[in-house]
């Protein structure tokens, strides 16, 4: 009999449109252009055709693990005390992406509409936002963000076609400007947005019905899709030198909105836009968070534990510099992340791989 959750897969597919769409769509924009310049769409092309193999290691893992959360499958497969180490060094990690996303969220508020605001008011109040939703449960999460979704993909098309008239896409020749090396380098960068795709591994035993591999190819093409559009905008609208130097292209790409001679000054919906965004990734990781640590249904212990724990990491990302921080996003997080779900996903898949061998061979 088919497992049952309590989401369908089209809801996991909305939900990568925001968890992941998100960094997608504007955290890693930045460090694609100063990588690639021009050439960074090639970058974001290439790496989704790299991506498309490991697709099939997700679907593989997903079915080796009959669908169970991954730590009970774990811990029946190689033990409670590696499985805890697992799931420790897993939702620390996470909790750092969480962290990272509100950080980012929060400068960009502090340089742009709030610039004299209390920072820590403004973490304060996020945070409790954040918390409250990951202390619910996963079907509140996905309403939540099919309510928002809704809103913010109609405001994405809204800008992009709205654009359309300062576009200039002979700007994006000549091809490979700068030889090939930046171009794969840079592959990085994008593909440490679509690799976390793996993340829906850990809600797995909430979805009903199987991941097949075209589920997450059609993840993929719309995470594609939604790295292409504000990549590409920046590079047509501003050139690829202005844009390089721009902390937040997407959100510059608002400030060119005009409609007629009289409607113009339109980027504070951009708010409406990052702050959802902000709001479902950080509470759905800090969901998986909850999970991982056996905090799930037990609200007081969230509250105590990891909620004091995500204001006080998220605060101490303002006593770093802005450009440091951004240096540090850029440089080194981003890739450290795509290089700890690549760790992640091999550790599963060996896991799976070794499990079926040992089952095959206990048949013959």
């Amino acid at each position: 009999m088919q497992k049952v959750g309590s989401i369908s897969i089209l809801h996991v597919i909305l939900l990568s449109m925001t968890v992941i769409g998100l960094k997608n769509h504007v955290t890693i924009i930045p460090s694609l252009l100063k990588s690639a310049g021009r050439d960074g769409w090639i970058s974001v092309f290439l790496a989704a055709l790299v991506m498309i193999p490991w697709l099939f290691l997700i679907v593989y893992i997903h079915r080796s693990s009959k669908q169970l959360s991954i730590t009970n499958w774990l811990n029946t497969e190689i033990g409670n005390v590696p499985t805890v180490i697992f799931r420790y060094v897993t939702a620390f990690f996470l909790l750092l992406m969480a962290v990272f996303t509100m950080g980012e969220t929060l400068h960009w508020i502090k340089a742009t509409f709030l610039p004299d605001s209390p920072l820590v008011l403004m973490i304060l109040i996020y945070s409790i936002l954040c918390i409250f939703l990951a202390s619910t449960n996963l079907q509140t999460i996905v309403m939540v963000n099919v309510v928002v979704l809704f809103w913010v993909v109609i405001l994405g098309f809204f800008v992009a076609f709205t654009n359309i008239q300062v576009k200039n896409y002979a700007l994006l020749i000549p091809f490979f400007e700068h030889g090939l090396e930046p171009v794969f380098v840079s592959m990085v960068f994008p593909a440490s947005g679509f690799i976390e795709l793996l993340l829906f591994l850990f809600i797995q035993q909430n979805v009903k019905g199987k991941f097949h591999w075209y589920h997450y190819a059609i993840m993929l093409f719309i995470l594609h899709s939604l790295t292409m559009g504000p990549l590409v905008g920046a590079i047509t609208e501003f050139g690829p030198h202005e844009a390089m130097k721009q902390r937040y292209p997407a959100y510059e790409e608002w400030g060119l909105v005009s409609i007629g001679r009289f409607i113009e000054h339109l980027d504070f919906l951009s708010i409406y836009q990052w702050l959802t965004g902000t709001f479902v990734r950080v509470a759905f990781i800090l969901y998986i968070v909850t999970d991982l640590l056996q905090m799930k249904g037990n609200r007081k212990r969230i509250w105590k534990i990891l909620g004091p724990a995500f204001f006080f990491l998220s605060s101490a990302l303002f006593l770093i510099d802005d450009q440091m921080f951004l240096k540090i996003k850029g440089d080194y997080f981003l890739i450290v992340t795509f290089f700890f779900m690549v760790l992640l996903t091999c550790f599963l898949l060996i896991i799976a791989f070794i499990k079926k061998e040992q089952h095959e061979n206990s048949k013959t």
